[in-house]
């Protein structure tokens, strides 16, 4: 469930960059609320002391306070997909040795073979106001249970804030569309774009070597229409969809 990468900066770094800072993330102590353990009641509290513009990634060596990979909360009813990684992997190694041209079809065989089909939407927000208002919306949408679950990175200098929103299968449009439907109803207009954790595991960011786009999905929120709504565009095949 990493994806560090998605984070806008000054220059462009390469895949195997965007990897290990996902790994580094991951690897580092989270902060969770989990819906599913702890009272409700506790909830706007955490929320008020964990505002990710607040939290420092690398933390603060002179205060105590450790590195933070994510800020994370899971839904009552969320329940972690097992999924087969050292086969996964195994198999994509072979894969690469042959003279099959990689592409998202060989991919999603792939994901589909290994149980690996979670995804999710993405957004990159400045830090202060703009990532804390989104979290907090989206955060109150996954303890309500309207969502999975949901988690954010961490202040950082110099990057903005990612916000990860998961579902359980990016090859199911109808409950990806229904998840970005979510989002937008708690008041994020900000673009969107949907990556499979496949991709993620494969090492498949921006800048990669098979020239493959890191998303599938991309979702932009029209304030001209009426009623508002999201244009969401299949990135694979550039047909809008909504």
């Amino acid at each position: 469930m990493s994806d560090y990468e998605e984070g806008e900066r000054g220059r462009a770094p390469g895949a195997e960059e965007h990897a290990a800072e996902s790994m580094a993330a991951d690897m580092d102590p989270w902060i969770i609320f989990d819906a599913r353990k702890t009272p409700r009641a506790e909830f706007n509290e955490w929320l008020e002391t964990y505002r990710p513009s607040r939290v420092s990634r690398f933390g603060n060596p002179e205060e105590g306070a450790s590195p933070v990979g994510w800020i994370a909360v899971y839904g009552p009813g969320y329940c972690p997909q097992v999924e087969g990684g050292k086969e996964l992997q195994d198999a994509w190694d072979k894969l690469q040795s042959t003279a099959r041209k990689i592409n998202y079809e060989l991919i999603k065989e792939l994901a589909l073979n290994y149980s690996v089909t979670s995804g999710k939407w993405l957004m990159h927000l400045d830090t202060g106001f703009k990532v804390d208002y989104a979290w907090s919306s989206i955060a109150k949408a996954v303890v309500e249970g309207q969502l999975g679950i949901a988690k954010v990175s961490p202040y950082q200098a110099d990057n903005k804030h990612v916000i990860c929103v998961y579902t359980q299968d990016f090859t199911d449009e109808e409950s990806i569309m229904q998840t970005d439907a979510i989002i937008r109803n708690s008041g994020v207009k900000c673009l969107l774009a949907y990556k499979p954790d496949v991709y993620t595991y494969l090492g498949i960011y921006r800048n990669n070597h098979w020239q493959i786009c890191p998303t599938i999905y991309e979702s932009r929120f029209d304030l001209e229409c009426i009623p508002r709504r999201s244009r969401v565009t299949n990135k694979v095949t550039n047909i809008e969809v909504t």
